[in-house]
C-alpha cells in the first residue's frame, strides 16, 4: 500500500522479504537506542544479526496465522506492526500485537496507517476474535493510538517494567474485539 506523508514523502507499507533483514535489524537497533518504550535494551539489539533477523522474518512468512508489515520510507524501514498467535489451540481465537515506528517520523500518521492495515488483515481471519497487547503505562501517546482504534484497557501488572533509569511502571494489558465471539 503506498500512502503520502504531510511532509510529501511516500509511505509504503508491505509484508517484509528475506532481503529486508539487515534494514529491519538497523531500523530495531535505532528504535532501542532512541526509546526505552520496547523490550529489547539497546545492549540487547546489538546482540542479533543478519541471520537472527532473517529467522525472525521467515517466522513470519511461514505462518498464515501471523503478520509482519514494515513501514518503508525512501527506501528505508522506519516502522513496524506485527501480530503474533501463540500456536496453541485453546487461545485459536486471540492474537497479540506489537508496532513500533522510529521517532524522525512521529506525528506522520505512520502509526495509524500501520494499525489500519494490520487490523483490516486481522478482520480477514476467520478464527481472529481478540487482539492484545502490552504497553507501558507511560506511553500515554501509544495508549490514545490504541484507545483511538477501540483497544480498552483490561489490566495492569504493577511496577511490570523496570527503565534503564532504574524506575519501575505498570505494564498495560490492552485488548479488542475484533468480532462476537460465536
Amino acid at each position: 500500500m503506498k500512502h503520502f506523508l504531510p511532509n510529501g514523502d511516500e509511505l509504503i507499507i508491505r509484508p517484509p522479504v528475506l532481503q529486508d533483514a539487515a534494514g529491519l535489524l538497523a531500523s530495531f537497533q535505532r528504535l532501542t537506542r532512541e526509546t526505552d518504550y520496547l523490550l529489547f535494551t539497546h545492549r540487547e539489539s546489538l546482540e542479533l544479526d543478519i541471520h537472527s533477523e532473517q529467522d525472525y522474518i521467515q517466522s513470519y512468512l511461514d505462518n498464515p496465522h501471523q503478520l509482519l508489515l514494515l513501514a518503508i520510507v525512501k527506501g528505508n524501514i522506519v516502522g513496524s506492526v506485527n501480530v503474533n498467535h501463540s500456536g496453541l489451540h485453546k487461545k485459536a481465537h486471540s492474537a497479540e500485537m506489537g508496532i513500533a515506528i522510529e521517532s524522525q517520523w512521529n506525528n506522520m500518521g505512520i502509526g495509524r496507517r500501520l494499525m489500519t492495515a494490520m487490523l483490516r488483515w486481522a478482520e480477514e481471519r476467520p478464527d481472529l476474535y481478540l487482539l492484545s497487547l502490552q504497553v507501558f503505562a507511560t506511553n500515554e501517546k501509544a495508549m490514545q493510538l490504541y484507545r483511538n482504534f477501540g483497544f480498552m484497557e483490561c489490566g495492569r501488572l504493577p511496577r511490570g517494567i523496570q527503565q534503564k533509569n532504574g524506575a519501575y511502571v505498570d505494564l498495560v494489558t490492552m485488548y479488542l474485539q475484533i468480532k462476537p465471539l460465536l
